[in-house]
């Protein structure tokens, strides 16, 4: 049977976390497939993945081409595209009652791990951020159509930023879907930068890359 929905998932070196979230999944989105691209993992990532996924895909590293690479070989009607330290924390049914809407794209609202309260106020930022832009981020859950990602050519060839290059596109067709879905993703970066070193780092690479930076630029500033 042709699945209605495929969960896409780039990686790399996400030993320890894919597994239990491939698990999660498959208990809360049975009929859904799932598909992991790797990236060049050197632990045990792709042990993890021939384990739980319905296909393990090894591809270039990097984040879009990973990406394009799932959703060719997808079979859903619908692609999700999950980040592996991001937890979808609906089910199936809360899914559907999603794209009642008749939307064909949007993300969800994002909850972080830890428990700083400092914390509360950052993903609540970005949420109301997410809404007034119609731009989500990666670790949100952005989903489409796999008409409407054909169509617009999938993400683009980008080393950062290739969700909110999509989304600038996708705006332009409709707003965004999916209030009432939520995930929780990791606080790891701020737990370990500090939070108002990341919060900075991230906006400041927002505004430059909304002033015309260079992508390649910014992923040298973010992963240097």
């Amino acid at each position: 049977m042709t699945p209605r929905h495929s969960f896409i998932l780039p990686v790399l070196n996400e030993a320890g976390r894919l597994g239990p979230l491939l698990a999660r999944l498959r208990a809360a989105f049975p009929a859904a497939e799932c598909i992991v691209v790797d990236g060049g993992s050197t632990d045990a990532t792709a042990a993890e993945a021939l384990a739980g996924a319905d296909l393990l895909l090894l591809g270039e590293r990097g984040r879009a081409a990973q990406m394009n690479l799932g959703a060719a070989a997808a079979r859903g009607e619908w692609l999700w595209f999950l980040h592996a330290d991001t937890e979808p924390l609906f089910g199936a049914d809360a899914l559907e009652a999603a794209l009642a809407d008749g939307r064909p794209w949007g993300f969800a609202r994002v909850q972080l791990t830890g428990r700083a309260p400092a914390l509360r106020l950052i993903e609540r930022a970005m949420n109301a951020r997410s809404r007034l832009t119609a731009i989500g981020t990666g670790d949100q859950l952005l989903y489409l159509r796999r008409s409407l990602f054909e169509a617009e050519g999938g993400f683009a060839p980008i080393p950062l930023m290739e969700d909110v290059e999509l989304c600038t596109r996708l705006r332009r067709r409709s707003r965004p879907g999916g209030a009432g879905l939520r995930v929780r993703t990791s606080s790891r970066r701020w737990e370990k930068e500090g939070i108002l070193r990341t919060v900075w780092l991230m906006w400041s690479l927002r505004l430059r890359y909304a002033l015309g930076a260079s992508p390649d630029r910014l992923w040298a500033r973010y992963y240097g």
